[in-house]
């Protein structure tokens, strides 16, 4: 079917899409295969009652804390009387937070007050996000071998989370 406009006759052309299916071809695989898949992680933080427990009571329960500083990790239980001090590791990269010898030191706590399920993380304000969040996985739960399986093992799941320098 031709239409003719100012004496002008077109014929009708019909589309060519080789060319682009070829790209698509191509290109679907290729988006596909570089495509990162992600998993997003919930870290569930417990806030403090507002009313109950030991504060209603006015006895002060006592609270295990793990302290982020410049200088590593400070463990206290009760409050204010220090466990343990966990200095930061050299490595290749720089200097990093040992958090294996933070889930030792929090193994060694839960064997010994396995009625506690609170922990109270206080950090620096420089403190960077990616150490808090592993902070927090390594205060929650640790993964051990048990019957030639890896399982995990519950520590303190119940976080809180807390300035450093209101502390002081």
């Amino acid at each position: 079917m031709s239409f003719q406009i100012r004496n002008k006759t077109f014929e009708p052309v019909e589309l060519d899409v080789t060319s682009f299916m070829n790209l698509m071809i191509v290109l679907v695989p290729v988006l596909l295969l570089t495509m990162t898949f992600t998993q997003v992680t919930v870290l569930d933080i417990k806030l403090p009652e507002l009313a109950g427990g030991y504060s209603s009571s006015g006895e002060s329960q006592p609270q295990l804390e793990v302290e982020i500083t410049d200088a590593g990790f400070k463990v206290f239980y009760p409050q204010n009387t220090m466990l343990s001090e966990i200095p930061v590791i050299e490595t290749e990269e720089g200097v990093s937070y040992d958090y294996a010898k933070l889930s030792l030191v929090l193994q060694e706590v839960k064997s010994q007050i396995s009625d506690v399920q609170d922990i109270l993380i206080l950090s620096a304000p420089n403190t960077d996000y990616q150490s808090l969040v592993l902070t927090m996985d390594t205060v929650k739960s640790y993964k051990t071998t048990v019957v030639a399986s890896l399982v995990e093992i519950e520590l303190f799941p119940n976080i809180s989370l807390g300035d450093a320098s209101v502390k002081k």
